[in-house]
Order: structure tokens, then sequence, then C-alpha cells
């Protein structure tokens, strides 16, 4: 069984209404650290590492052999960044020393060693104090998405440093990277909606994101959130993965159509979205019948060899009035089974580990891949560079026990705003203790992960053949009706 939106067979044109945005609950305060790490993950890498357990001990390694993650790395901040024309073209200074700075951040963490702290610091600090612009063709767009993203998560790890001016930094986020990311969403460079792969929404997505974050601004978060659920260009996750195929558990990755490291790209990029909004309370992971758990099994089994189905998509491409015309995908591009990102560990982690969900794809690429590295070891290019990396150290972790989640909150509905219950996806009504922020009480230094609640790992989640939760002590479990209509 088939289930197509966006683009699809016969050029079928993507939908261009975007709904109002649901709020989150009003004076609510985030989670910091809040970004792909809380402070529990935080004192699992270092406990973990400390023990000498596997394979945290050989993800570490990985980072300690990166010659970004040393002491003394000197920043070299630049007042304007180029990325695809102008003069000069000096963004590969930019990445690296935010790889830097995020694998020094990351580094004093798991030790405690400051020397590793004050380098992040330093490097961030600089950058801050006199980068100003953003310039090029339009790959400045991705170049604020990216380093946008990447920077806040840098400064996010380090932002209660004494020595860390954070006001500066979220000032020059604030004015450097956002306005490029919510300028693309908005406008798309002044092209026809569906012109840029997905990968180009979903670095602004990113930025968005994490910006918001970083600068306690619900709105942006919120704006972000509703862009990825129902944007009109193609990163929202409907356009991402236009077509799912319901009896093999997958979901068509657009991209795959184009080649693999573009492909590898966006589900790096989209689990690093849905892993931002997890850890503010919000599940994305789970969002349409765990749509993005689908894409990913696709990509996974599709960059191993195997054969995966493809239906055919048109998108048009083209200058608003100006030139037009439309580009069609007619089967998955070759694959090389040797190529490889670190994206691998977070996604797997998160479905099979605090989901408790079988991801056979998911699991051996996983494996394939461990022990991920960082920027640095995937090559010298911009490509490597395009993740953080470092998943086996950052997000391995033990499979959640369902009997820790006993009077636990439920997992998120972005609509709730503090009501005592939400409703979980496919209709099933779970009751939930009051909190403020969707349904979700805030990280205070309890359970054994974040989650989406705050509490502990296991509470409810949405998956391919149905919802469960746990509320009260009680297990409710509701399959969904395979044959319906389409997922809301």
């Amino acid at each position: 069984m088939l289930k197509f939106t966006g683009v699809t067979a016969g050029a079928v044109a993507l939908g261009t209404t975007v709904a109002a945005p649901q709020a989150t609950a009003a004076g609510a305060s985030l989670v910091h650290p809040g970004l792909l790490h809380t402070r529990t993950d935080l004192d699992r890498m270092a406990k973990k590492v400390k023990a000498g357990a596997a394979p945290y001990t050989a993800g570490f390694a990985r980072l300690t052999a990166n010659r970004h993650a040393q002491s003394g790395w000197t920043a070299n901040p630049q007042a304007t960044v180029y990325r695809g024309s102008g003069s000069p073209q000096n963004y590969a200074i930019l990445y690296n020393d935010i790889h830097a700075a995020y694998q020094n951040a990351l580094r004093w963490h798991v030790t405690g060693e400051s020397a590793y702290g004050d380098t992040a610091v330093a490097i961030l600090n600089a950058w801050s104090a006199k980068l100003t612009s953003l310039q090029g063709s339009a790959d400045r767009f991705l170049a604020a998405g990216l380093y946008g993203y990447q920077f806040a998560n840098a400064a996010e790890l380090v932002r209660e440093h004494a020595d860390f001016d954070l006001a500066r930094f979220q000032k020059m986020m604030l004015d450097v990277f956002y306005p490029l990311s919510e300028d693309f969403l908005a406008d798309h460079n002044d092209a026809v909606v569906t012109n840029y792969w997905a990968n180009w929404d979903l670095t602004a997505i990113a930025c968005v994101l994490a910006v918001g974050i970083l600068c306690d601004d619900r709105a942006k978060i919120d704006r972000a959130v509703e862009y990825f659920k129902h944007g009109a260009g193609m990163g929202s996750v409907k356009n991402a993965m236009p077509v799912v195929y319901e009896d093999e558990g997958l979901a068509e990755w657009v991209e795959a159509g184009r080649d693999q490291g573009h492909a590898l790209l966006g589900v790096g990029l989209m689990g690093t979205i849905c892993e931002m909004a997890w850890n503010q309370g919000i599940d994305l992971y789970g969002y349409d019948d765990s749509r993005f758990l689908k894409g990913a099994q696709y990509v996974a089994k599709w960059s191993m060899g195997a054969e995966v189905p493809y239906t055919a998509n048109t998108r048009r491409k083209g200058a608003v009035n100006g030139w037009s015309g439309s580009e069609t995908a007619t089967a998955a591009a070759a694959v090389d089974p040797a190529m490889t990102r670190p994206i691998w560990a977070m996604i797997a982690n998160h479905y099979t580990k605090r989901r408790g969900l079988s991801a056979t794809y998911l699991t051996r690429i996983a494996a394939q891949a461990s022990p991920e590295g960082g920027g640095g070891d995937y090559g010298p290019n911009s490509g490597g560079f395009d993740q953080l990396g470092f998943g086996t150290l950052a997000f391995s972790r033990d499979r959640a026990s369902a009997s820790a989640s006993a009077g636990a909150s439920a997992s998120p509905s972005p609509a709730a705003s503090g009501s005592a219950s939400a409703v979980a996806s496919g209709g099933a009504s779970v009751s939930s203790s009051a909190s403020p922020v969707g349904g979700v009480t805030p990280q205070g230094g309890k359970g054994d992960d974040l989650a989406a609640t705050g509490t502990t790992d296991v509470v409810a989640w949405t998956a391919a053949t149905g919802v469960t939760a746990l509320a009260g002590g009680l297990l409710l479990l509701r399959r969904r009706n395979r044959s319906g209509g389409t997922a809301q």
C-alpha cells in the first residue's frame, strides 16, 4: 500500500498552504543545555568513559584523535565569510573553527579538564567579536543553515562558562545567521518553492530551531516546527519523503533520486532537527506515524546496496516571474556501500533504545559506521563537516526499561498548552500530569534521559504499528488501522 504526499508520480504539485503555527505553552522555560545534548546526555558520556564502557570508549578515542579536539587550537575569525562566490571563498576557516569549538566543548564535558572548555570559549568569543556578514551566491543560505546550527550547538555546551560572552554570541546568531535562514524559508531566494532540493530547507530549519533554543525565543522554535510539518518547500517532512510504502515500513527519500551523498546529508539534518526538538519536549521523530523512521530505514537499506522501491517524482524549477522548467527523478541513484557519514548512531539509538522499536536497517548501518568520528574525519572538504558527529560517544544509550517510566508524563503534543491531557497520534487520549511545555516537564535532573518528558526515557511513542503510552503506570496500546486514510 502506498501513501502519496508532496511531489509524486505525474508531477503532482507540492502543497503551498501553510497552517498557522501552534504555540507551545506560554512562559515556560526552555531546557539548557538543550540542543543536541542535555545535561543528562553529557553526564552519561562522562560516566561511561570514566568506567571504560563500550562503545563509549571507542567513540571518545575518535574524538581525542581528531586534530580539532586539541586545546591548542587558535581561532581565525573573519569579518565576512563567503561561500559560493566573492573574494575570498573563506568558509572553510569558519567550519574548521566551529568544529574545533564543538569538539573541545564536548571533550571538556567528558573529561572535566578546563583547557578544553577554555579553548572552545576562546574560539566562540573571537568569532562573535568579529563576524558581521555571510556573503556569496545562493550557497550563502547553506552556510547560514549548516554553520548556524553547528555554531549554536557549540555555544550551548559552554553557555554557563564564566568567560563565555553569551549575549554577544546570541546577537551574532540573530544578526548574521538567523536572517538568512528565515529568508530562505520564506522566499527561497526568489525561486519557485520546489527549485531547491530538500537539504536547503533542512539546513534552514535546523538553524532557525537551534537559534530559537539558544536565544530562548519560542516563536522561532514554533516557526521551525511548523515548517518541518507543513512547509511548502522540499524539506518539510511529507515533501522530503513523498511516498510511504506501508507494507515495507519504508518511506521514499526524495533525494535518493539525486545521489547518495545528498540523501545522507538530508537524513543527518532531519535527525538533527528531530533530536534538538525532542530535547525541548517536541516529538518530531514520531510525527506522522514515525514517517522519519521509515525514511531513515529507506536510506539505510539503499545505502547498504539493497534494492528499494522508487516512485517517479517531478519538481518544478525556476525563478519567480522568470525562467521555469521541471526535473523528474525516475529511480534511486547508484550507491557506494562504503560511503558513510556520522549520522546513524543518533537516529538508531532514538528508535531502538529510547523507543524500543525494531529498525533492522538502522541497526545494521549504525554498527557498520561505528565508532563515529566528526568533522575532519570524513575528508577535508565541506561535505566532511556537514555533521557534528561523534554519535557513538554522544548518543549510545542503554535500552530503556518500561518499569522506569511508571507515572511519567506522555510524549509531547506540540499543540498542547500545559493542559492535563494530550492526544497521541492516531487519536488515543493519554492522560498526563500538568506541566508547562506542551504537557512536558522540563528537565530537572531526574531520570535516565530527558526524552520528551524530562523525567524518564520510555513514556509514550508513536510507532509504525501503533501508539503506546505509559501514564500513571497504565500501559495503553492502540493498533492503527492500516487500511485507513492518510496520517494527519
